[in-house]
C-alpha cells in the first residue's frame, strides 16, 4: 500500500491525457492554395531596329522603313514590323548577312577622343595615314562608332560610342546639336564679314551661318575666333570662312553639344565619360537611362578632366 506522499508524487509524474481534437474536413477544390507557377524567358530575343541601331547600322527609324521596303530577311523570310531577332536567327539586309550577335546588349561606353591633325576618321585607309580607331581600347562585342568626323586637318574632340542609336540621336539634324570650334584666321577680319558670317551667306550646297562668333585674342596677321554652328556639313567652318577670302590656318573642335574637351588631354588619346557624364548625355539627346554595370575601365583611357 502506497502513502499518501507517494500517491501525490504519482500523480506529479503521469501525463495528462490530451483532449482530443476535432477531425479538420477534407479541403476542397476551392479551399485549396493556389500554387503560383514563375516561368523564365526562354530566350533573350529584341526587335530588329533595337538591335542594328545598337550596332551603328543605322537609326530605328530607317531601319522599320527597311522593313517595310522588304530589304530586311530572316531565315530567308521577309520579316515585317515588330519581328524579333532570337539565337541563331540568320539575318539578311539586301541579300547581304549581317552577323548581328556582335552587336550583343551591352553597357553603353562614351570616348572623348582627342584628334590630332593628320589623323583620319576611318578604318582602313589605303594611304596608310594615322587611323583613329587603332588608339582605341578594345571591344569584345560591337565596334566603336565614331559621332561626326572631323576632316585631317583638323584636331580636337571625337566623341566615339559603342551604342549605334545614341551616335545617330547626336548626329540627326534635328537635334541640332551645336558645335564650338577654335579657329587662327589669316586675313583682315572686319567687322562687316562677322556679320556677313552671322547672317548667312550662300555656299554650293545651300546657305549656311555662324550662330555665335567671338574674337578671342591674337595679334598681327594671325587672330583668333571661337565660333559655334549647329549642322554637321562638311568642312562647314573652312567654307563659311574661305567664301570670305580668308584662310583658315588651324581648326580645332572645343565641344560638342555639352560635352567639352578636356584640358589636360593629349592628342591621339581618350577619356571614358563617367556613369554620372553618361546620365547627362543621354538626358541631353532625349534618350532613357541606362541601368549601369560595374565595370574596371582601362586607366590609361581616364586621362585629363572636364572643365
Amino acid at each position: 500500500m502506497k502513502t499518501p506522499k507517494q500517491q501525490r508524487k504519482q500523480k506529479t509524474t503521469q501525463s495528462p491525457t490530451p483532449k482530443p481534437r476535432p477531425a479538420k474536413p477534407a479541403p476542397t477544390e476551392a479551399s485549396k492554395p493556389v500554387q503560383k507557377v514563375v516561368t523564365q524567358p526562354t530566350d533573350s530575343s529584341e526587335r530588329i531596329q533595337k538591335v542594328l541601331a545598337r550596332g551603328g547600322i543605322a537609326s530605328r527609324r530607317e531601319i522599320e522603313r527597311w522593313i517595310s521596303e522588304g530589304r530586311i530577311k530572316v531565315n530567308g523570310e521577309i520579316v515585317t514590323q515588330g519581328v524579333k531577332l532570337k539565337t541563331g536567327d540568320y539575318l539578311q539586309i539586301n541579300d547581304r548577312v549581317v552577323h548581328w550577335e556582335k552587336f550583343a546588349e551591352q553597357a553603353t561606353r562614351v570616348l572623348l577622343y582627342h584628334k590630332a591633325t593628320g589623323e583620319v576618321v576611318t578604318r582602313n585607309d589605303p594611304e596608310n595615314r594615322p587611323v583613329i580607331f587603332k588608339n582605341l581600347p578594345k571591344l569584345e562585342t560591337a565596334r566603336w562608332i565614331a559621332v561626326g568626323r572631323l576632316d585631317i586637318n583638323t584636331s580636337g574632340l571625337l566623341l566615339v560610342t559603342n551604342n549605334g542609336e545614341l551616335a545617330n540621336r547626336l548626329m540627326h539634324p534635328s537635334t541640332e546639336v551645336e558645335r564650338e570650334y577654335a579657329v587662327r584666321i589669316l586675313g583682315n577680319v572686319t567687322d562687316a564679314t562677322l556679320e556677313k558670317l552671322k547672317t548667312g551667306v550662300e555656299l554650293e550646297d545651300g546657305k549656311a551661318k555662324f550662330d555665335e562668333i567671338h574674337f578671342a585674342g591674337g595679334e598681327g596677321a594671325n587672330k583668333w575666333y571661337n565660333v559655334i554652328v549647329s549642322e554637321g556639313r562638311n568642312r562647314l567652318v573652312r567654307r563659311l570662312w574661305e567664301s570670305q577670302t580668308l584662310t583658315v590656318s588651324r581648326l580645332i573642335r572645343v565641344r560638342y553639344g555639352p560635352i567639352v574637351l578636356p584640358e589636360g588631354l593629349r592628342t591621339s588619346r581618350c577619356y571614358e565619360l563617367t556613369d554620372k557624364e553618361l546620365d547627362l548625355l543621354f538626358e541631353y539627346a532625349g534618350m532613357a537611362k541606362e541601368k549601369h554595370l560595374v565595370t574596371s575601365p582601362d586607366p590609361k583611357n581616364r586621362q585629363g578632366r572636364r572643365r
